[in-house]
């Protein structure tokens, strides 16, 4: 059988990472992604390291399974080209402000008469019924609004940080991917499409809170807000011998083996910090501390084996590089050396889910800036000289000689 979204068509109108992260999800699993790019490209293509222009390392990342088309939307023809395959399309989603989409004349209002059956998804900074709403938003500005700045420094950081991921783009990335799979669904009994809009910082705001919203759950509040255990100064990984492990010491099983195998098997009964989970993360700090200590008295291997013969969770501490030869990621086949067609040898990264019937795939690498613009006009219903004529007057634009 074909991936499980074979069949559908999105137009992604997205650019840097979190739509592009969103479609690529959904061009993995089997959908047509059309994205739609200006005349200078999605900006993430200028991000290097790179082999030759507009072909950046991150994007080459997100932007597998897709097929490019240049269209400049601020002339007609180009935008009479967009509406033109939004006839043809399920899915449009966009991280577009909507006051530049609206002044293109690009609304959900206009392309549900174009087309009945579309879903119109906008990933935007903040809900558009707050003050906030034309304000634009990246990841760092979503991080710190967001309080994980904040948080990362209640930690133990020596100040306020971004965390070093591109966190917040890549989680709202997937709060959208479900929604347009619960918006095909719900299309699939009702008939028609609708919209929606996705806000960066409420979600991340959601992401954060239902941590440490803590005390301030209750109201009047019962105590103050955060998750001592997240925010312990001493959760971190542990320096060993001669290195680093990640240990994860929380049942009252675990407690126990672990004292025991540290010398101090009677502490678990008589020792209060010990009693419960509640008092243990009540003394978080203190209790992660005994364990940093202990864990300096022998090397990473040691401790990997003496905590796997007591069943308890730990993993070595990877950089980026050590990551590329473990053992697991190896055997998985997780990072892969491809021959992009205009790249050369690559290392690409493998869909991370197996399934029994409808296993998604890597069918396309990402696409040289307007590769496909041709064939996808042509899919639009455009004639050879409505084409021709459209790149003539910078409407749209082809993939240029190598």
């Amino acid at each position: 059988m074909s991936e499980p979204l074979a069949g559908l068509r999105i137009i992604d109108m997205t650019s840097v990472l979190m739509g592009p992260y969103a479609t690529q999800i959904l061009g993995d699993y089997g959908a047509d992604i059309i994205k739609i790019e200006p005349p200078a490209g999605d900006s993430t293509r200028g991000v290097g390291p790179m082999r030759t222009a507009g072909m950046g390392h991150i994007f080459l990342h997100v932007n597998r399974n897709k097929r490019s088309v240049v269209l400049d939307l601020k002339k007609p023809a180009g935008l009479a080209a967009l509406m033109s395959l939004v006839k043809t399309a399920d899915v449009l989603i966009s991280n577009v402000r909507p006051a530049a989409m609206a002044r293109l004349g690009i609304t959900y209002a206009k392309l549900s008469q174009s087309n009945p059956r579309i879903i119109v998804l906008s990933l935007v900074g903040y809900g558009q019924k707050g003050p906030y709403a034309a304000k634009p938003a990246y990841d760092d500005l979503v991080q710190g609004v967001a309080g994980i700045s904040a948080l990362v420094a209640l930690a133990g950081a020596k100040e306020p940080r971004y965390a070093p991921v591109t966190l917040s783009d890549r989680a709202v990335a997937l709060n959208a991917v479900n929604a347009i799979l619960a918006a095909l669904y719900s299309r699939d009994r009702s008939g028609e499409g609708q919209e929606i809009e996705i806000p960066m910082f409420e979600s991340i705001a959601q992401f954060v809170m239902g941590d440490h919203l803590g005390g301030l759950t209750f109201e009047p509040p019962i105590g103050p807000p955060g998750y001592p255990r997240l925010l312990s100064h001493d959760r971190r990984p542990y320096a060993t011998r001669d290195g680093y492990i990640c240990a994860m010491v929380y049942t009252d099983r675990n407690w126990r083996a672990f004292l025991a195998e540290i010398g101090q098997p009677d502490m678990f009964d008589s020792d209060p910090r010990f009693s419960t989970i509640g008092k243990r993360t009540e003394n978080i700090s203190a209790l992660y501390a005994m364990v940093s200590d202990a864990m300096a008295t022998r090397t990473t291997q040691q401790w990997l084996d003496a905590l796997e013969r007591l069943d308890i969770p730990a993993m070595p501490m990877h950089s980026m590089e050590s990551l590329l030869d473990d053992p697991h990621m190896k055997a998985v086949d997780f990072f892969r050396i491809i021959d992009h067609p205009t790249e050369g040898p690559i290392r690409e990264m493998a869909i991370p889910s197996t399934w029994s019937k409808t296993q998604p795939t890597i069918r396309r690498p990402a696409p040289k800036l307007g590769q496909h613009s041709r064939e996808i006009l042509h899919e639009a219903g455009l004639t050879e000289a409505e084409i021709d004529e459209l790149i003539r007057n910078g409407g749209a634009q082809i993939q240029p000689p190598k």
